[in-house]
């Protein structure tokens, strides 16, 4: 299955009185997120399923690619996907889906990081994700500790280079 990782892009700063989860995108957010996706279209990302945090920055991340990608299936939310959640949680709920050939994820660091690291067979990996980021990872095996192959990962800056 290929497991594409795509973090939330740039949201609004917290404020008082405004719930971390209710912080929405900002137009610089989407618009380098919409580079992103359009390089990543070009590498042949079409995911068969979108799985999103509840988050409300990660449901309109979601939003922008379901739209980008062509994308005209429903966005099935996915509570093992927020930020504090862990790995091991995330994967439970994503082997549900093991019966389909590609997954866009949507989520959050320090979740995002960890679980790039747990499809790898190696916990310990620190991986810096950045917002807007896309890492495929190609997972060969289901069981309690998953063995992925790590195809590719593209960052903004990079996708910002490709489309000038």
């Amino acid at each position: 299955m290929e497991i594409y990782l795509l973090r939330h892009g740039i949201a609004e700063d917290p404020r008082p009185g405004t719930k971390d989860a209710d912080r929405a995108l900002t137009a610089e957010g989407k618009k380098r997120l919409r580079e992103v996706l359009l390089v990543a279209r070009r590498a042949g990302l079409k995911p068969e399923l979108i799985l999103t945090s509840p988050y409300r920055r990660a449901r309109e991340t979601a939003e922008v690619a379901a739209n980008v990608l062509e994308y005209d299936g429903e966005l099935t939310p996915c509570p093992t996907l927020t930020p504090m959640a862990g790995p091991r949680e995330a994967w439970e709920d994503i082997k549900a889906f093991r019966n389909s050939e590609s997954l866009l994820l949507v989520s959050h660091e320090p979740l995002a990081g960890m679980l790039i690291g747990f499809l790898l067979g190696a916990p310990q990996l620190a991986v810096d994700v950045k917002k807007s980021s896309i890492t495929r990872i190609d997972v060969e095996s289901f069981g309690m500790n998953p063995h992925g192959v790590l195809r590719w990962m593209l960052t903004p800056k990079i996708a910002g280079v490709l489309t000038d």
